[in-house]
């Protein structure tokens, strides 16, 4: 006898032995229990989840002559006939190859003769999405009111596409995708039944890879079966079987993604290549890693949301730690360009490394969250290198070297107070010194004027705010002991800070540099400065 493949040979022949689809179960045994069968049917659902079973189900129960709680009984002569495909009131009807005009009349002279055994002549037309316009024209009426012992039982993957005048004389049923959870203690099910030995953790990635769909998980279960026939099913076996890759080698690529290592996350792409992965499942996977990692940094409770093991949940929450969520999020977007290019692409692995290259280089996009992950790595790299400040005397072309600008607190002597030279050296590096605070403190500093009294020497500056939003730090001692402390750090002097918001307060002989100066500096062009009339009044 031929061998039989596992999604057909465990196919599910009653309602109870389908799983994950409780809330459709529920409805048709009950709808048969108590004799409120419909006529018309829409299944509806990705691939796998068990449509076509279920509508063979239904009409064996419907014609089933002792049904058992709403499920066929399996034993009387029609759910025999049935399930060997002999009956010749249960017609299935592929929509793809038959899907004109006259197919569908065809079914309509039919539906006039009664079933010549059992109580209803079932229609089951899988893929009805494909039927052309006027198909579904011809179908409406018969739909619509069709003779007491006719049910019709359409079954599509896109419900979309199907006319509201046949969804609305249907019962409509959407089917789930299985969980994971589901799917695996189904496969542990069948293993046993098969006699095949097989580790935990490899039953649960071949049901991961099933992505929802039953049938895919079987099928890729007999593959791993047949290559491994008559061994152990390992979990490192499951990944040599289906190309795909260890969590252990995501964790490590992204590490290196994260260093900005070019040279080292093309290695580790070269050594997966050498090993036979596939760059399509690899670049699926690494995505999903990445959109776990981004749930753990933002989830409140991770475990929840992911289905992963107790060590790799470990080692996900010590990765959220290392970038931010913008970054992440840029990683993903590029991985999934990734994966709608590398389907129809003939050079898979170049594309791969052009992506791990932009995750490496930001520099190379211009979108929002490339400048933020730019600006990510060269707060890293000062982290890193921190960058020595030094005040330069304004107007002098010698190195910091030779004019001695570098200052640096001699022990635990207390810093002198600063003399005129050391004042004009603190104006000269204004933007240094105010580089160094925070906030919106920082904003006002850059904004402000620094002034000093040349001519009676005082160890006094004076910072005049240009905003008036400057006030809230006039009378701050925090803000003004910060920058106080900045000063001392970088001249190795103290100095006594007064703040001031500009044209409220006027001190004569102040500036050194003018606000009139200032801003012809900065725009290089003259300006006129119009008196007022009032104050030539003296008002």
């Amino acid at each position: 006898m031929s061998y039989t493949a596992l999604y057909r040979k465990f196919r599910p022949d009653n309602f109870a032995d389908v799983k994950g689809q409780d809330h459709i179960v529920t409805t048709l045994t009950n709808q048969i229990k108590h004799n409120r069968i419909g006529h018309a049917y829409l299944f509806c659902g990705t691939r796998g989840t068990g449509k076509t079973t279920v509508a063979k189900i239904l009409a064996k129960a419907v014609n089933c002559e002792h049904p058992v709680n709403g499920s066929p009984c399996n034993e009387c002569a029609m759910c025999k006939a049935i399930q060997a495909g002999t009956a010749m009131n249960v017609i299935e009807i592929d929509a793809a190859s038959n899907n004109g005009v006259d197919n569908i009349r065809e079914i309509r002279e039919e539906v006039s003769y009664r079933p010549t055994e059992g109580k209803y002549k079932v229609y089951i037309i899988d893929e009805v999405h494909m039927l052309s316009t006027g198909a579904f024209n011809a179908l409406l009426k018969t739909l619509e009111e069709p003779p007491s012992y006719v049910m019709f039982i359409l079954a599509t993957t896109e419900a979309h596409k199907i006319p509201i005048t046949i969804l609305s004389r249907c019962q409509r049923y959407d089917f789930h995708r299985i969980t994971i959870d589901t799917i695996a203690a189904r496969l542990d099910e069948l293993l046993k039944v098969e006699g095949v030995e097989a580790e935990e953790k490899a039953v649960r990635y071949v049901a991961k890879a099933g992505d929802g769909s039953m049938r895919d998980a079987l099928s890729l279960l007999d593959q791993c079966i047949a290559f491994y026939l008559g061994q152990e099913l390992t979990y490192d076996k499951v990944l040599e079987v289906l190309g795909a890759v260890d969590t252990e080698v995501f964790s490590k690529l992204l590490r290196k993604v994260i260093r900005g290592d070019v040279t080292g996350s093309i290695h580790i792409l070269e050594e997966l290549i050498v090993g036979g992965r596939e760059l399509s499942q690899f670049v699926g996977d690494f995505t999903w890693y990445m959109r776990n990692l981004l749930l753990v940094k933002t989830s409140e409770n991770p475990e929840e949301a992911i289905d992963v093991s107790s060590d790799n949940m470990k080692l996900l929450k010590e990765e959220s730690t290392m970038l931010d969520v913008e970054t992440l999020m840029r990683y993903i977007r590029i991985f999934s360009d990734l994966s709608n290019q590398i389907r129809y692409a003939t050079q898979k692995r170049v594309l791969v490394e052009i992506a791990l290259i932009k995750l490496c280089r930001p520099a190379m996009e211009t979108n929002l969250d490339s400048v933020l992950d730019r600006l990510r790595v060269l707060e890293q790299r000062m982290d890193e290198r921190p960058v020595q400040q030094v005040i330069v005397q304004q107007g002098s072309g010698k190195m910091p070297a030779e004019t001695g600008a570098v200052q640096e607190p001699a022990g635990n002597k207390a810093p002198a107070k600063a003399a005129p030279e050391d004042l004009q050296k603190i104006v000269a590096g204004w933007r240094v010194i105010t580089g160094q605070t925070t906030g919106m403190f920082k904003q006002m500093l850059q904004k402000s004027v620094p002034k000093y009294n040349s001519e009676t020497g005082e160890p006094v500056l004076y910072v005049e705010f240009q905003d008036f939003l400057g006030q809230s730090y006039v009378d701050n001692p925090e803000a003004k002991k910060e920058l106080q402390d900045i000063i001392t750090a970088q001249t190795g002097k103290t100095v006594e800070i007064q703040m001031l918001v500009a044209d409220k307060h006027q001190h004569t002989n102040l500036a050194n540099i003018t606000v009139d100066q200032a801003i012809k500096n900065n725009i290089h062009m003259d300006v006129v400065i119009e008196e007022d009339p009032d104050e030539e009044k003296g008002e």
